[in-house]
């Protein structure tokens, strides 16, 4: 996408914010940035804008969070308020809906700090009716909204490959680029409507989701004649079903990693804001309720890759037991 005609937030003739006084420290011309919500994800973004020498103003709802993004040079801020006041980019990566509508609204949300001028992106992945109702709100403020969840793992926003998928007005999208340039190998500009970029980034996850469950049931089919799950994992990995996505969440079938890169709840989450809308989603209505299953056996927390895990374990279960009800003394004659 062209940068062509519009002016890049924070350089030679664009709307200033003065609202902190304080002198950003960081590279001349990098425009400062704004992080709320420095979660795993929201963590590695803002390491990743830092590096590349631009001043970022931070705030999480749990401070401590921040401790190891001070040293490298993050500017704590009180509330998500101070964060839009001291920098004319603004950046948030929250859980859902209803923390998108806590960060932003109230007196020391994103929206009494924000002004003209500036532009705000949501990372995170919402319903697309929270981000037309709160990008009405900062039009009301002069400032303007976009939609940009992000599609990558952990390692891709630590490396800068992330695949942003943007909803709103090209022209924003354009004078913020060389800020997203530094964390993603694409931009996307989905369509001019609020919502849009969400919506598509739901669709992606919904698929995430339904392909998992698909690895659980293949590897049933495996295991019923005897192939390992590390020999099945090994040899379908090689075929031509593997997607980005399999390649580096199925490994985690057989051993979980150190950090949830996004958990099952997460993307039960997920899957309920794409399968809401009632628009004949039947592979999607069948694995939420394994994702149901999952959080309501406690495992919500657990990697997301745990629902390929829960729907073989499942099967094998329902296996054994069905081998123990032809046999109850689990002796063959």
């Amino acid at each position: 996408m062209s940068h062509e005609g519009a002016t890049p937030v924070g350089h030679e003739g664009a709307t200033p914010v003065g609202h902190g006084g304080a002198t950003p420290v960081g590279q001349a011309g990098a425009t400062p940035v704004g992080v709320v919500g420095l979660g795993a994800m929201g963590a590695r973004i803002a390491a990743r804008l830092l590096a590349a020498g631009h001043p970022v103003y931070g705030h999480n709802r749990t401070p401590e969070r921040l401790t190891p993004l001070l040293t490298q040079g993050l500017t704590a801020c009180a509330s998500p308020r101070e964060v839009a006041e001291r920098a004319p980019v603004v950046l948030s990566m929250v859980w859902g809906s209803d923390a998108l509508r806590a960060i932003t609204g109230g007196p020391d949300g994103l929206l009494a700090g924000l002004g003209p001028g500036q532009v705000y992106a949501d990372l995170s992945t919402v319903e697309p009716d929270a981000t037309r109702e709160i990008a009405g709100a900062v039009a009301e403020r002069g400032a303007v909204m976009l939609d940009c969840p992000v599609s990558g793992s952990l390692d891709a926003a630590a490396e800068g490959r992330l695949v942003f998928l943007a909803g709103g007005p090209a022209r924003a999208l354009a004078r913020i680029r060389p800020v997203l340039d530094v964390l993603a190998s694409d931009v996307v500009h989905v369509g001019a409507e609020h919502g849009q970029g969400v919506t598509l980034k739901l669709a992606v996850n919904l698929q995430v989701a339904i392909q998992a469950a698909a690895w659980g049931e293949a590897l049933v089919v495996a295991e019923r004649a005897g192939i390992t799950r590390e020999r099945a994992t090994e040899a379908m990995l090689a075929s031509v079903i593997a997607s980005p996505m399999l390649h580096y969440r199925a490994p985690f079938l057989l051993h979980e990693p150190a950090e949830v890169w996004a958990s099952a709840a997460q993307l039960r989450k997920d899957v309920a804001y794409a399968v809401s809308g009632g628009t004949g989603t039947p592979a999607g209505d069948l694995t939420l309720k394994l994702l149901d299953a999952i959080c309501a056996a406690g495992e919500g927390d657990r990697e997301a890759a745990h629902l390929m895990r829960f729907v073989a374990d499942r099967r094998a279960a329902a296996d054994a037991d069905a081998d123990t009800a032809t046999d109850p003394t689990g002796e063959e004659e």
